[in-house]
């Protein structure tokens, strides 16, 4: 540990033309030299506060993620997701920037769906969780403003006026004695800390960082909230289909019902019959009732994310249609300027970078100048004169010896807490390719499942109409037709389910990706 000498010094320079007592100073060459010397001290001082800040300059964590110099994503086989294609040999393009490949802006706005667009545009504006964390940027943006302010000095400016009456029988008086007096007073006081050692510096570097992460968190807050509202909106779809199927199969079993009730008045069916044809009727219609339930839920989460006013707010009844859009996915290099969080933890450990310095700092002398200047007079007259002017500058450094190891401690504690942060950092980028690689796997899963189960669908549909053509015929009983409608109805759902996952996994894929983020939004 560095220790220093204490340090006292304070140097006052005074004159008064007109001081309490009505003597007269006048300022001299001498002091004229003394304030010549002192302002070139000055300067020198204030050139020297601009050396290298102590403490570590920051550089960004190291993270030994596999994927970041990869050439390509491991699971990039999904029919939705789109890559640049490689570079040829002997490289005639020019290397990928983190704006290649990228989605842009709202990126909503590819799936070509109206109503979630206008559901989208009302987050960034109505969301009271998005409006918090803009008021925490800006509350981080003025703790910047407020750190380089120590910068500078401190001026004030005090006036005052006073009227005096001393006693006449007092110690010493004499007949010649004033004992009733004004005195008008206006004098400036300043006061400075110049950064030699880099401690405010640094807490500038810090209040910085520590803002830009709080603007990626904001990013981050809006990226959330907005794949959320299009995993709600894609799953009511979703539902809108499940609904319109069940309407179907709701219409088809009515149908059922009539002609199974016709053929027991004609004495070709038998009660049996006509009881499951009622039975499998009212088994769907349940479905349909339950399937409503699901779709308004959706819809108040909707409604709340929009902050719209739940009793006036409805989402007209459309079933999900439509193919997915192409989501470009990029290299994996690009992911770290592409996640808000990432930038968020990144930020955060150049702050914690930067409390070192700030600890480090304290072994060192504080260093204070101070100065006042002003007039002073017990006449108004000769208030605001050259004789009536007044002065003082000075300095102060101390410097403290001994502290129990409270220094040391606090020092090792900000370089264990960046650690910690850097940690945090590389545990970030981590998770973030891995929900990459996720999102990638489930589409092309999901795309495989849903092929498999379309081919399903034709045939229970085959087989249903095959059955109800035998019934109609005479030739089986009706449970083979509620038995072949309840495969397709079953694997209609499926279907249908499928094609919703689909959707909501692309909407992950894209918040995966960071949606149409990059760090180059982040504010300087």
């Amino acid at each position: 540990m560095r220790k220093l000498l204490p340090i006292s010094a304070f140097t006052t320079f005074r004159t008064s033309g007109f001081a309490r007592c009505g003597s007269v100073a006048p300022v001299g060459a001498q002091s004229a030299i003394k304030v010549s010397a002192l302002i070139a001290g000055l300067a020198a001082l204030g050139i020297l506060s601009g050396c290298k800040p102590v403490g570590p300059n920051y550089t960004r964590p190291g993270n030994t993620a596999p994927e970041v110099n990869a050439a390509a994503y491991k699971e990039t086989g999904a029919p939705s997701a789109t890559v640049p294609p490689p570079n040829p040999n002997g490289g005639t393009w020019k290397p990928a920037t983190p704006s290649d490949g990228m989605l842009k802006g709202k990126w909503w706005e590819t799936y070509n769906d109206p109503q979630l667009n206008k559901l989208e545009e009302r987050i960034a504006s109505d969301n009271v969780t998005v409006k918090q964390a803009a008021e925490n940027y800006l509350a981080a943006r003025d703790q910047v403003l407020s750190a380089r302010s120590n910068l500078y000095p401190r001026l004030g400016l005090n006036p005052g006026y006073a009227h005096y009456r001393n006693s006449s029988n007092a110690p010493n008086e004499t007949p010649t004695t004033k004992n009733s007096y004004n005195d008008l007073l206006l004098t400036g006081a300043g006061s400075w800390e110049p950064d030699f050692w880099g401690r405010i510096r640094r807490t500038i570097e810090a209040a910085r960082a520590t803002a830009q992460a709080t603007a990626a968190d904001e990013a981050n807050i809006s990226l959330t909230l907005q794949a959320e509202m299009a995993s709600d909106y894609f799953e009511l779809r979703g539902l809108d289909s499940q609904i319109q199927l069940f309407k179907d199969t709701v219409a088809n079993l009515e149908h059922q019902l009539d002609l199974t009730q016709k053929r027991l008045s004609g004495g070709v069916a038998t009660d049996v019959d006509v009881a499951q044809a009622q039975t499998q009727l009212e088994t769907v219609r349940a479905q349909l009732v339950d399937a409503g339930v699901a779709r308004a839920q959706y819809e108040h989460a909707i409604g709340t994310i929009a902050n719209y006013d739940l009793s006036q707010f409805s989402i007209p009844f459309s079933p999900l249609e439509g193919t997915l859009p192409q989501i470009p996915v990029g290299v994996p290099s690009q992911l770290l300027e592409r996640r808000p969080d990432i930038s968020a933890a990144e930020r955060q450990a150049q702050a914690a970078n930067a409390q070192i310095g700030i600890a480090i700092s304290a072994y060192y002398p504080d260093i204070t100048l101070n100065g006042t200047g002003g007039f002073e007079s017990t006449h108004g007259g000769t208030w605001i004169q050259g004789p009536s002017a007044l002065w003082s500058l000075g300095g102060q450094a101390t410097e403290l010896l001994f502290d129990a190891g409270q220094r040391h401690a606090l020092t090792d504690q900000a370089r264990h807490q960046y650690e910690a942060q850097a940690d945090a950092y590389r545990g970030t980028v981590f998770q973030a390719f891995q929900d990459v690689e996720d999102s990638l796997s489930t589409l092309r899963i999901l795309n495989d499942e849903t092929a498999v189960e379309r081919r399903a669908v034709d045939a229970a549909q085959h087989s249903f109409d095959l059955s109800n053509q035998r019934y109609k015929g005479g030739v089986t009983a009706y449970l083979e037709v509620i038995t072949a409608e309840t495969a397709l109805l079953n694997n209609q759902r499926t279907l249908t389910d499928l094609q919703t996952r689909q959707f909501a996994a692309s909407v992950q894929l894209i918040r995966s990706l960071g949606g149409g983020w990059d760090a180059t939004q982040l504010p300087k």
